[in-house]
């Protein structure tokens, strides 16, 4: 009987560093919620109006980050995580095509979805330009979660969110428009670094780190480059 007991006993301690070991392990996790963030995406099927763009925005910086390539089966959309699939279906004929988000947009009134040149053209939009469609959603590509970035050497606020820095005014302009669609408090500054300026798009003023970390988490999961740093 004695030594079942001292069986049991290291039994009971093994467990104990185990249940123990897995606690630390769950602690450092969630610690680490503030270099990936939280995962979340629509679902469900909407009908929306559509339109579409191409050559003259080929080759610029999507809202995203991704060169816009008029070729390539993407789409902008105002509000749904960078990174969603969604198949579209054009209701004039039933063609349909699978985009992924990529970029923000439309901006004009009544629209709700562009596509590019090459996914218009799969369903017949090229021509009527404006249709109404049926989106399915069909998932997301994590890929495009991004981490939380702290400037170095900051504990004491106002903090602000910069999402974007860019030697090409036109492309701060668009990541601006994009944030505007959704977001209050969008805002530009100028920088010279090296002797070159820099456009500067940011989000926002915060008297605490944590209310600046918690707003920059959630345009991470969107998929936004986030950096939080000292207000100038």
């Amino acid at each position: 009987m004695k030594e079942f007991a001292d069986m049991a006993k290291r039994l009971n301690i093994k467990f104990l560093l185990k249940s123990l070991l897995l606690l630390c392990i769950l602690f450092y996790l969630s610690s680490c919620a503030s270099v990936l963030p939280s995962r979340v995406q629509p679902s469900g099927v909407d009908y929306v109006n559509a339109s579409w763009y191409g050559a003259e925005f080929h080759g610029r910086q999507t809202s995203s980050g991704e060169r816009f390539d008029m070729y390539n089966m993407t789409c902008a959309h105002k509000e749904f995580p960078f990174g969603t699939n969604l198949r579209v279906t054009n209701l004039r004929n039933n063609k349909s095509v699978i985009v992924i988000v990529n970029d923000r947009g439309p901006f004009i009134p009544g629209r709700d979805l562009d596509l590019s040149y090459a996914a218009a053209r799969e369903i017949g939009l090229i021509g009527p330009g404006v249709s109404r469609v049926k989106i399915e959603h069909l998932g997301r590509n994590m890929r495009y979660v991004k981490r939380v970035e702290f400037a170095p050497l900051i504990s004491v606020g106002p903090f602000t969110i910069q999402i974007g820095a860019f030697q090409e005014e036109s492309n701060a302009l668009h990541l601006k428009q994009g944030l505007e669609l959704k977001y209050k408090d969008v805002f530009m500054t100028t920088a010279y670094i090296n002797g070159k300026k820099f456009y500067r798009v940011r989000i926002g003023s915060f008297n605490d780190r944590d209310r600046a970390y918690s707003f920059a988490r959630n345009m991470a999961e969107e998929g936004y480059s986030t950096f939080i740093t000292k207000v100038d």
